[in-house]
């Protein structure tokens, strides 16, 4: 798992632990052995996965595009008010997918997040901006990114494991493929003049 996925799980994790948000759901898109990155998720403490199965020449063209448009379909799906995401990938250090995401469901966001709390019915961000730190109040539903200072993301213990591969193993049903949750893999760029 991306370290910045790793820390959006562990803040998702910790909100729930206080109480502040219901049920995390962890979710991964790619082919088979995408389930390792929830297993991950499962043994850091989500209540279930969704593994988006995506494989063969989709995968290969698997952008961040492609991927906030499986967010926001699952996210309506879902139900879910507040969809935390790590700020960026590791391999081409994107940080796109958030901020398509919250686009597309047309929800408010706040990235580059290094705090999170909860006023009233809004969420406050401290994000880290190039100039230093800005803080923001949103309102949910809302799109959050993860920066690094955001925690530090708790180890799984052996137990946690166990119990995650066990989750794993009785949520293999919610495995879907792309076109189970409609989503276009086309990409199209339309310029205009």
């Amino acid at each position: 798992m991306n370290p910045f996925c790793e820390i959006a799980v562990e803040e998702a994790v910790k909100m729930k632990e206080k109480k502040l948000i219901k049920e995390v759901v962890a979710v991964s898109c790619g082919p088979q052995q995408a389930q390792e990155t929830i297993r991950t998720a499962l043994a850091m403490g989500a209540d279930r996965g969704i593994h988006v199965e995506v494989s063969g020449k989709d995968y290969e063209t698997l952008g961040p595009l492609q991927v906030s448009k499986i967010m926001a379909a699952l996210a309506k799906k879902e139900e879910a008010q507040l969809i935390i995401l790590g700020k960026q990938a590791i391999d081409d250090d994107c940080n796109q997918t958030g901020q398509m995401t919250a686009a597309l469901l047309d929800w408010p966001q706040g990235t580059f997040a290094s705090e999170v709390s909860l006023e009233g019915d809004k969420i406050k961000v401290v994000r880290e901006v190039d100039g230093g730190l800005e803080t923001i109040k949103i309102n949910t539903p809302a799109v959050l990114t993860a920066d690094l200072r955001l925690n530090t993301p708790r180890y799984a213990t052996l137990p946690n494991i166990m119990v995650g591969c066990r989750k794993l193993c009785l949520e293999t049903q919610e495995a879907r493929k792309q076109s189970s949750v409609n989503v276009d893999m086309f990409v199209s760029i339309k310029l205009f003049p």
